[in-house]
């Protein structure tokens, strides 16, 4: 089934276009949406079209910032009814990780994650279509929506430590400094932002503690909780893990708060195993890591685990059909693939 979408994601799209000079009717009935429709936010679309429709558009406008352009005009309501529960909840961290764990109740195509370490806090981003399409504007008006989200809470003027594009840089950035400030950087390894860790205890000034269960009451009779399963907080423990040489079902189970046989029984019913989930995460990253020409096969061999690089080297070959180094020498030739 394909990802669905709020109508939400394209609040103020019309606006925007006819200030460009762009006629929204007709762009948005080449991609099959209806502009009618739009006047009704909680509506579900095509989450392909909205994406194919944000590129359309910013190659018809000449404005590689098109998508950035469109989460500077978001507002708090336009993540629809768990927006009533975000203003309530008593911090910083306690609003993320409910925006995060709720993302299918505002789109289907998001995939958030957060997770802290070494004092500092990183909210990664992606979305899955499903099939192989451009992004960009969809990654960035996703980015700077949550940009927007936090400094409701940290304030206008709150800077993170680094905004993380995946995609090469625009022409002109200055759009995308302005919005991110100096500490946007383009051609990293995921999409998403970095700030310190202590900012997600910040209280939240907007929230009044008599309403919050009455919000959360309201929002749970609308919304099926979307918790993450077991198979999902393996694969991101399996992640941080990786760099540190100790990801083991052992201490993934430790991590996890339970035994060992848990995180067993938990897998067998999702029809995995361990070795299969640390095999799939390790190349996921490989791929990631291996088309950064900035980064040494050496230090990538550490960052997936490996005790020698000779180890990586021989996995490579053996999940890839190539060498490390012959695979990144065709990803540089072939050009950037569509993220």
């Amino acid at each position: 089934m394909k990802p669905l979408v709020r109508n939400a994601a394209l609040s103020s799209y019309v606006e925007l276009s006819q200030s460009l000079g762009l006629d929204p009717r007709a762009l948005m009935k080449r991609v099959g949406l209806d502009p009618v429709g739009l006047a009704v936010q909680d509506r579900w679309v095509s989450g392909i079209a909205v994406t194919e429709l944000l590129e359309l558009s910013a190659s018809a406008a000449r404005r590689e910032e098109f998508g950035l352009l469109l989460a500077e005009r978001r507002r708090f309501s336009n993540l629809g009814p768990i927006s009533l529960v975000l203003r309530e909840e008593p911090d910083v961290r306690s609003a993320l990780a409910l925006l995060v764990r709720h993302e299918r109740t505002y789109n289907e195509l998001l995939r958030s994650r957060l997770t802290e370490a070494n004092g500092l806090a990183t909210i990664k981003l992606s979305l899955e279509l499903g099939e192989v399409r451009e992004v960009r504007q969809a990654v960035e008006l996703a980015t700077g929506t949550f940009i927007g989200f936090l400094r409701a809470f940290l304030g206008p003027r709150w800077q993170p430590v680094s905004v993380c594009f995946t995609h090469r840089a625009p022409s002109d950035p200055a759009a995308h400094r302005r919005y991110f400030g100096p500490v946007v950087e383009f051609d990293r390894e995921f999409n998403g932002i970095v700030l310190y860790a202590n900012e997600l205890a910040t209280p939240n000034k907007m929230a009044d503690p008599l309403l919050r269960g009455y919000a959360r009451q309201y929002f749970e009779s609308l919304a099926v909780e979307a918790d993450a399963t077991e198979l999902d907080r393996v694969r991101e423990l399996i992640e941080v893990l990786l760099p540190t040489g100790r990801c083991s079902m052992e201490q993934v189970a430790s991590s996890l708060g339970v035994d060992r046989r848990t995180v067993h029984r938990h897998l067998a019913a999702s029809g995995e195993t361990f070795s299969g989930l640390v095999n799939a995460t390790r190349a996921q990253l490989a791929e990631q890591l291996v088309a950064n020409p900035r980064r040494s096969l050496t230090e990538i061999s550490g960052l997936l685990g490996f005790a020698a690089p000779s180890a990586f080297s021989r996995w490579f070959r053996d999940q890839f059909g190539t060498s490390a180094r012959e695979w990144r020498t065709r990803r540089a030739l072939d050009g950037p693939v569509p993220n």
